[in-house]
């Protein structure tokens, strides 16, 4: 049990958990990233894929919410995505100033690829950990978002 009214202590055992938070990050993100610098693609791209994926028709706007980031931060590499056929735009039906976006097939594929690894790895990392240990990385890492 770890003694929280030592501030040395804590503050040791938080840095340990920042370090962990580093490093299963980086280990989570190495494939993706592998498969995305052939392509001049960044983890920014892979996020927009995995969102456009789930939310397949959300128009821009709806994705800068869902992502929680600004305009500039999403533009050019959306806007590189489109261009390079893995993501589809079509105008909205009812307000024709609003762009639907949806993965094509190629975006599909990518999407899937770089996703399906990382889902591989939390899998098994889950299957070791049990879901105990789980469920609690699921309560912090909600709480780390704000939930």
């Amino acid at each position: 049990m770890v003694d929280q009214n030592d501030p040395k202590r804590r503050e040791h055992d938080l840095n340990q958990a920042l370090e962990a938070l580093h490093f299963g990050f980086r280990a989570i993100t190495a494939h993706p990233d592998q498969r995305l610098a052939p392509l001049g693609y960044s983890r920014v791209h892979h996020r927009i894929l995995y969102f456009v994926a789930r939310n397949q028709g959300c128009a821009v706007n709806e994705l800068l919410g869902i992502m929680r980031v600004s305009k500039q931060y999403l533009n050019r590499p959306l806007r590189r995505l489109i261009a390079d056929g893995y993501i589809e735009t079509r105008r909205d039906d009812a307000d024709r100033r609003v762009k639907r976006l949806s993965l094509s097939a190629q975006g599909r594929r990518l999407e899937e690829a770089l996703t399906g690894e990382q889902r591989a790895q939390l899998a098994e990392v889950f299957r070791r950990a049990g879901p105990v240990a789980e469920a609690g990385w699921r309560k912090v890492m909600a709480l780390l978002a704000g939930g």
